[in-house]
């Protein structure tokens, strides 16, 4: 199997009174909670869900 880099992110904002497009990438990053953390798969489309919502996640160094 190939290496494939992984990229963890962990959330840190809340989703409240933000817009629903917003909320819905969070949900498609399987986050939701605050201080959840999903480790992904680093492809641009994950990069710019992330970048999409980087007021309410961190990327967690491992």
């Amino acid at each position: 199997m190939a290496n494939t880099k992984t990229i963890t992110i962990m959330q840190t904002g809340s989703p409240i009174r933000r817009p629903k497009d917003q909320r819905d990438t969070l949900i498609g990053l399987g986050l939701g909670k605050i201080s959840r953390k999903r480790t992904l798969e680093d492809t641009p489309e994950i990069r710019g869900m992330i970048s999409k919502v980087a007021h309410m996640v961190s990327i967690v160094e491992d």
